[in-house]
């Protein structure tokens, strides 16, 4: 047991010193990137299509790396946003590290992106704990998945610099219980800022995309992780 104990650790090690060259490699470049976290199903690509969109449209260069086990559907349907995407498939793997962002990175990220956008593989448990050198981390949780995600999945929402709830234009008809749910956050972190989304209506769209760009103007969040 210790061996192996011992050998995961080597194995985080390596990655938190790869992701801390990476985020300073970015940063070097004028680039910040934020790692999006959630279950299959949250809505990480539709939200993450808004935001390209958006950043674009505000003249806010951005890109996208998004991260599956199988298939390009995802990076096809980023990709006309016009923004560059580019997609890391995992061969099984339930999570990205950080050697897959640095080696995707590699040659292909545009010079003057100002935000990257790396959207994770869709799972609450592995991602949690992997450093990718993203400067924020958001978690997603969408009504349709009940209001206890924060509870059963401490992690995530521990090491979140954003918690963001998705699809709120189903809440109705879901009958999800919104208060429940910010207590169930606040069970786990007491000071994780919450911003209501749905990536249909539009809505909490602008107020992400206005953090983005604060971030990526230099207003960097507080350090959360640990």
């Amino acid at each position: 047991m210790s061996e192996l104990v011992d050998l995961n650790r080597a194995v985080m090690a390596r990655n938190d010193e790869l992701a801390r060259a990476l985020r300073e490699d970015l940063a070097a470049a004028g680039t910040v990137a934020v790692n999006l976290m959630s279950a299959p199903g949250t809505g990480k690509t539709a939200l993450t299509e808004r935001l390209l969109t958006g950043l674009l449209e505000r003249g806010t260069p951005a890109a996208a790396l998004t991260g599956d086990l199988a298939t390009e559907n995802d990076a096809r349907r980023l990709a006309s946003t016009g923004a560059p995407v580019r997609q890391i498939t995992t061969g099984g793997m339930c999570h990205l590290e950080a050697h897959l962002v640095r080696d995707h990175l590699n040659g292909w990220l545009p010079t003057g992106t100002r935000v990257l956008i790396v959207e994770n593989v869709g799972n609450l448990v592995c991602p949690a704990g992997f450093d990718l050198g993203e400067s924020l981390r958001m978690v997603l949780s969408s009504v349709t998945e009940g209001e206890d995600k924060p509870v059963k999945y401490p992690t995530a929402y521990r090491w979140a610099d954003l918690a963001v709830l998705t699809k709120t234009d189903l809440a109705g008809p879901c009958e999800f219980d919104e208060d429940a749910f910010l207590r169930a956050v606040r069970s786990v972190d007491a000071d994780l800022p919450v911003v209501r989304t749905s990536a249909r209506t539009g809505e909490g769209v602008p107020q992400l995309l206005d953090h983005l760009e604060r971030l990526a103007a230099g207003v960097a969040p507080a350090a959360r992780r640990g």
